[in-house]
């Protein structure tokens, strides 16, 4: 446990500590705001007087949405740590590791103050195009340079067993694959939700298919996974017509080894969120182009994919057929995934302002509409495509909304 939990009072002394951080940053015009409004950790964004400014992110010892009685290792940032080293060489689309202390567990990073978070930029009805393919090359760019098809199995078998994340893990296997499909007391909806999830808590295909997926999460190491890649945790700046626009993947403290189709789905759940969203507050055309980026994001993560596999490592034992079997694997995975992630964040523990800042008749019919399409990315997901993926959506959304109120 680090000796020191820090304060907004206590920021500049410890920059003045690390010679990395006093060169980056003055400490003596230092003005300190703490930030952390998220699950797990303290936040506080650091400027001196000649407006050069950093980040300090700080893992605590325990799970901060709940509090000390949920005890959580700070060995989190140590593994955060790593995977914003081993991405950030890999993709421009990570946020900038500037420093790292291993006793403190405190996380120096760029600061990304002129950027906005991705979620909140979507709910307000901000625009949206061009970030998702670039996640997208960015998840492909992981996919290609962490796996076997670009390391020696020496080195993959390595790199895997030192990314291992087993408490991180255990919550995502909770909160993503357990409870939302058996049961449990951190799960909640509001009442105008209670007969759609009931019917699906009834439904044994729904929970064997979310099953299969945990099963599939436990078992396959394939990339090293951001592991949390949500709307909430990507910051944007600037638009895709201005030529300014700016992606960054942040916080990836859930960071494992495990399957490629992963961190698609759960990017994939979250824009299907938004999406619903839009289409709840009559912006429709909106709501389709939201639905539209899983099949953009899809084909930017094949054809970058694509892009590296004449530089795989091994081509004699990898023939472009193998990749060619490899894709649709990958797209039903994610299909899966996404559907864990949709029922998790409509009625598990961490739910999404997507939905929960709606009023009961929005949320009525974007809960359901999720809950819905959580089945049938689950049940369907070996012969889904993201075109029919966007065609259930729009017109789930659609059904809940003429439904009785």
């Amino acid at each position: 446990m680090a000796d020191r939990i820090l304060t907004s009072a206590e920021v500049p002394a410890y920059i003045a500590e690390r010679a990395t951080l006093r060169d980056l940053i003055d400490p003596t015009t230092l003005t300190v705001a703490e930030v952390g409004d998220g699950n797990l950790n303290l936040v506080f964004v650091c400027a001196d007087a000649a407006g050069r400014r950093l980040v300090l992110k700080q893992a605590l010892p325990y799970v901060r949405l709940v509090g000390p009685e949920w005890p959580m290792t700070e060995q989190r940032a140590v593994r955060e740590a790593a995977a914003l080293r081993i991405h950030g060489a890999l993709s421009e689309h990570v946020c900038g590791l500037l420093d790292f202390d291993p006793d403190a567990y405190v996380l120096a990073l760029e600061d990304l103050s002129d950027h906005e978070v991705f979620r909140t930029r979507l709910n307000a009805g901000g625009a949206h195009e061009g970030v998702a393919e670039r996640l997208a090359e960015y998840l492909a760019d992981v996919a290609f340079g962490t796996s076997v098809d670009s390391l020696t199995e020496a080195e993959f078998r390595a790199r895997a067993a030192a990314a291992i994340n087993p408490e991180l893990c255990e919550i995502t296997e909770d909160l993503v694959f357990t409870e939302p499909f058996l049961g449990a007391e951190r799960n909640s909806v509001r009442p105008v939700l209670d007969a759609a999830y009931a019917e699906l808590r009834a439904d044994r295909a729904w929970q064997a298919a979310a099953m299969a997926m945990k099963h599939t999460f436990l078992t396959t190491q394939e990339t090293l996974l951001h592991g949390d890649l949500h709307t909430g945790s990507v910051f944007v700046r600037g638009g895709a017509h201005d030529g300014d626009l700016s992606v960054r993947a942040f916080d990836p403290e859930f960071a494992c080894y495990g399957p490629i189709g992963f961190d698609l789905g759960m990017l994939w759940a979250n824009l299907l969120f938004a999406g619903a969203r839009a289409a709840a507050l009559g912006e429709q055309g909106r709501a389709e182009a939201l639905f539209g980026t899983l099949a953009t994001s899809w084909d930017g993560f094949g054809a970058r994919l694509r892009g590296h596999w004449p530089g795989r490592r091994a081509p004699e034992r990898y023939p472009d057929s193998y990749l060619d079997g490899r894709l649709p694997a990958i797209l039903a995975d994610a299909f899966g995934f996404a559907g864990c992630e949709a029922a998790r964040r409509t009625v598990g523990l961490a739910k999404v302002s997507d939905l929960e800042t709606l009023d009961d008749d929005r949320y009525a019919v974007v809960g359901a509409a999720m809950l819905r399409l959580s089945r049938i990315l689950l049940v369907d997901r070996a012969t889904l495509t993201p075109a029919r993926v966007a065609e259930a959506a729009s017109a789930l959304v659609g059904a809940e909304g003429r439904g009785p109120r």
